[in-house]
């Protein structure tokens, strides 16, 4: 890679350029024109955000360091869409919870039977979820990033990271879904290495000014993009990928995930698992991962982990039936396989099924569970009977 760089002062919102400090950013794999100490992060938060206010401890508070999140269910509520004002009101009452992230799942295309419904567009759907939130975390889990162009997304997520008050974490993968790669003029076989590629041009653009790249894939020189995100060097980036049972279901036909696992040992400050990933999976694909991430460089501590899955809660003697309708809406499955894989039962069997992900996985920094409604009920569910016993001692 070659550079030509210059130094120049942030053009970005007056309220950022406050808070940065004139020596810049850290740099990348690519070549820019600056550079700062690495790990240095905007600490703005909701205060950037218009009638932000500090959440009141809530259910989770007290969580001993664990931090819990949303993803954030299908647009469906019901037999119509969510609106945004029932969206707004019900991560204000997960902000009041104690939730500390919501994120979005990224498709094109409805991919049954792996997924039976579709979800909004997610870099539009959060940057209107920014305006109606105050301090919760917006991000995705995870975004298809070899669909998209490094300078166009590189432009677009700064917004929504700069509009955000510096809320948003950027959860990425290589998706695999053939149909949309096709649709969008992306060879299937390519996404892993345009993958990497996207990571390095992205944030390098986000890092400096005057970055020159050159890779296969793409190429770029002399390019600034302002305004830069709010926090600094960049967006927290977690990657999802792994072992997974029921390859065929999924669409997936790699043998061999290693590259998989090197990009995570390589770019991810969060790995995410498989949610139907097996504990010996998990374990194996963990071992891969802290040797690969000694061969870059990195120690295991550098790298946080979460947990993740659909869930539903039942009231005490509510029968796994009463569930099928609500699960029927995302996949295409049957009732045994969601019994196996995804989370689902009563408050006390949940949080010890959790409990021993978690304690699988060596410890999480995050988990984020999946509701699949709007309803405010199994938020309250969650929060309240599940989640609290999730993190007692």
């Amino acid at each position: 890679m070659s550079a030509k760089s210059a130094k120049r002062p942030n053009r970005g919102a007056k309220k950022i350029a406050a808070r940065r400090k004139k020596k810049g950013r850290s740099g990348s794999s690519a070549s820019t024109g600056r550079s700062a100490p690495a790990g240095r992060s905007a600490n703005i938060g909701s205060s950037a955000t218009p009638g932000a206010r500090s959440a009141r401890p809530g259910a989770l508070a007290n969580a001993g360091g664990m931090k819990f999140g949303l993803r954030l269910p299908s647009f469906a509520l019901g037999p119509k869409t969510a609106s945004l004002a029932e969206m707004g009101a019900y991560l204000r009452r997960a902000e009041d919870l104690g939730f500390d992230c919501a994120v979005s799942i990224d498709h094109l295309l409805l991919t049954p039977p792996a997924y039976a419904c579709t979800w909004l567009e997610p870099v539009a759907l959060l940057s209107a979820l920014a305006g109606v939130t105050r301090t919760i975390k917006l991000g995705t889990m995870v975004l298809v990033l070899p669909l998209r162009n490094p300078a166009y997304f590189a432009k677009e997520w700064a917004t929504l990271d700069l509009l955000s008050g510096g809320r948003s974490i950027l959860g990425v993968g290589v998706g695999w879904h053939e149909e949309e790669f096709a649709l969008m003029g992306v060879p299937h076989k390519e996404r892993g290495r345009r993958m990497d590629e996207m990571l390095e041009a992205v944030t390098a653009l986000w890092a400096g000014d005057h970055v020159t790249y050159q890779g296969k894939y793409y190429k770029f020189r002399n390019l600034t993009i302002d305004p830069k995100p709010a926090q600094t060097p960049h967006p927290p980036i977690w990657i999802g990928g792994g072992s997974q049972p029921f390859e065929k279901v999924y669409g997936q036909t790699v043998t061999n995930i290693d590259p998989v696992l090197r990009r995570i040992a390589k770019y991810a400050k969060t790995w995410v698992p498989h949610s139907s990933a097996t504990a010996d999976m998990v374990k194996g694909d963990w071992e891969k991962i802290q040797r690969f991430m000694g061969e870059s460089g990195r120690k295991a501590g550098d790298m946080n982990k979460v947990y993740s899955n659909f869930v539903w809660v039942l009231k005490k003697g509510e029968k796994p039936e009463t569930a099928i309708p609500h699960f029927k809406t995302y996949s295409g499955m049957d009732l045994p396989y969601w019994k196996e894989f995804y989370l689902l039962g009563e408050a006390e069997e949940l949080a010890e099924k959790i409990r021993a992900k978690v304690a699988n996985l060596g410890g999480c920094e995050y988990i984020v569970l999946n509701p699949l409604t709007w309803g405010i009920e199994q938020l309250e569910l969650l929060a309240n009977e599940v989640l609290p016993r999730v993190a007692r001692p």
